[in-house]
Order: C-alpha cells, then structure tokens, then sequence
C-alpha cells in the first residue's frame, strides 16, 4: 500500500502499518501529518485532526479529548522545541481495547538562548498535566535525535 495525501492539509498523508506494536489506523494505516513550526499551526492540525478522527468515527467525547491532547503536545512541541514536528495517530491496544494513539514528534529541545525573550513561565507548564488528565497512559521517548510525547486515549 503506498501512502496516500489526506484533506488538503499540506504533507498529510496515511502510511502503511510500520510498527507492528501499533494497529494504524483502520485497514492497517495509520495517519501522519506534518506540523508547520508556528504557534498558528495549532489550530489548523486541530482541525485537520477533527476531520481525521471523525472519519475514524470516533465518539465525540472521545474526539474532544483527542483534540485537547493533540492541542496541547503540538502547543508544546512549536513553542518549546526544533522543527521538524509531526503528528501521528494511530490504534493501539490498551487492556486488551482498542485506543487511540496521538504522538508529536520534534526536532528536541531548543536551549535558553533560542526561546522567545517573551515566553513567560507562569503562562506554560499546564499542558502535559492537561494530557495526564485525559490520556490512559502517556509518555516521552527519544527518537534520532528528537522526542516523541504520546498519549493513549481510551476510546468506548
């Protein structure tokens, strides 16, 4: 199966199954899109991601949670990390049920002297708190060079 350009959104695109831990998506895929490194692109993945999860048929509380979690990792991987960002989802397993995988890959952590002079702390720091809240289970690997987050939201 070769992959395939999704809605409109520039670069997104479902994938054959790669990871044998992880059922992509219906039939085997999973979805991948490209994040483009502004602060504006958070709301446009959130949507680009609402059209994904609904053609997955996913309930809509289940769907706001998503979004929220996909919000909050993409917020965290402009603002606090390199480019190259991307966002995944994907099925996984989770007690033996079928759950929504979101990963936001990025390029690492930029250091002290490449972040905004305006980034106040007192404004972050709440969003992987938020993807505690609402995720099964949540984590942080690093992957060539770059860090993966991802959450696992349980889906009824």
């Amino acid at each position: 199966m070769s992959a395939t350009a999704v809605g409109g959104f520039p670069g997104a695109r479902m994938t054959p199954k790669a990871d044998p831990g992880i059922e992509h998506g219906r039939h085997g895929i999973e979805h991948v899109c490209p994040v483009p490194h502004i602060p504006e692109a958070v709301a446009a993945v959130r949507q680009h991601a609402r059209t994904v999860l609904a053609d997955w048929k996913l309930p809509p509380d289940t769907t706001e949670d998503a979004l929220l979690v996909v919000s909050e990792l993409v917020t965290n991987a402009v603002t606090h990390a390199r480019p190259q960002t991307v966002l995944r989802l994907a099925w996984t397993r989770l007690d033996g049920r079928r759950a929504l995988r979101i990963e936001v890959t990025d390029g690492g952590p930029v250091s002290l002297a490449e972040r905004p002079a305006d980034l106040q702390p007192d404004e972050h720091g709440r969003g992987i708190p938020i993807v505690a809240a609402l995720s099964a289970r949540h984590g942080v690997r690093s992957d060539c060079g770059g860090v993966t987050r991802w959450a696992d939201i349980e889906t009824s």
